[in-house]
């Protein structure tokens, strides 16, 4: 049976970020994800969780500046040092959060780059994270985004994701599979998750088209879920959704997994 994860920078946003930890225990949910903790006190932030009873399942490393448009800095040459010293910051909240995964978005690369040397950046920094975190237990993830919500992401496919972590050459380097980016880039999605189950580390979902709650879209998550079982998925599944009215009223769908 699926195990759900409530994605907190989508979710009970009605809410201050530090209360929806127990917003979200409160809905049922025994995991959280987010996108970036690192505005929040590091002691307040676990006091928190430790409070809360939630485990935190996920978060992202640094990305750079959110607000200004980057999404990522692993592909940018001229960041490579910003992109080491935040890997080293994000393993300090993940120790303290007791988090035992790291998502790495790549970025878009700049325009007077070429795409090998951003290539070639990014398969660097990779290696790099991925073999700083595994000396901390802690598992690296890289995430495709589709192109459509963010134009020129640099790692759009997950066939994309599978060549580069090929390409790194480390064991502790897994895909993200995110449904909704992979149903707008490539569909097919029951027989693509089989296929790279083993090389997978997270599932996030949200319907299509809206990235709303399931059942507000065209995937049919009753068989999809129950598929993620069939094939052996035992790892959490993250909703990583917009809700299309109050948090709290776009949970009817979880009712035959509860």
């Amino acid at each position: 049976m699926p195990r759900f994860a409530a994605n907190l920078s989508f979710l009970f946003t009605e809410r201050p970020f530090l209360e929806r930890f127990g917003a979200a225990r409160a809905a049922g949910f025994g995991g959280v994800e987010f996108h970036f903790p690192y505005a929040f006190d590091r002691a307040a932030l676990a006091e928190v969780v430790l409070t809360s009873g939630m485990e935190v399942v996920l978060f992202n490393l640094p990305a750079g500046d959110w607000a200004a448009g980057d999404r990522g800095i692993a592909c940018h040459p001229r960041r490579i040092a910003e992109f080491q010293d935040g890997v080293g910051l994000a393993l300090e909240y993940a120790r303290l959060l007791g988090c035992p995964r790291l998502n790495c978005l790549a970025g878009i690369a700049p325009p007077e780059v070429r795409v090998e040397r951003a290539h070639e950046t990014l398969v660097e920094n990779l290696r790099f994270a991925a073999a700083v975190t595994q000396r901390a237990g802690i598992e690296l993830l890289i995430e495709p985004l589709n192109t459509r919500d963010t134009p020129g992401f640099f790692v759009a496919t997950s066939a994309a994701a599978l060549e580069l972590i090929e390409k790194v050459g480390h064991a502790n380097l897994k895909l993200q599979y995110d449904i909704y980016h992979a149903q707008v880039m490539e569909g097919d999605l029951a027989r693509s998750l089989q296929e790279k189950l083993p090389r997978i580390g997270h599932v996030q979902l949200a319907d299509n088209p809206g990235r709303n709650e399931p059942g507000t879209g065209e995937i049919n998550f009753p068989f999809l879920l129950d598929h993620l079982d069939r094939i052996g998925y035992a790892g959490w599944v993250g909703c990583e959704y917009k809700p299309s009215a109050a948090t709290g009223d776009s949970f009817a769908w979880m009712a035959p997994w509860q």
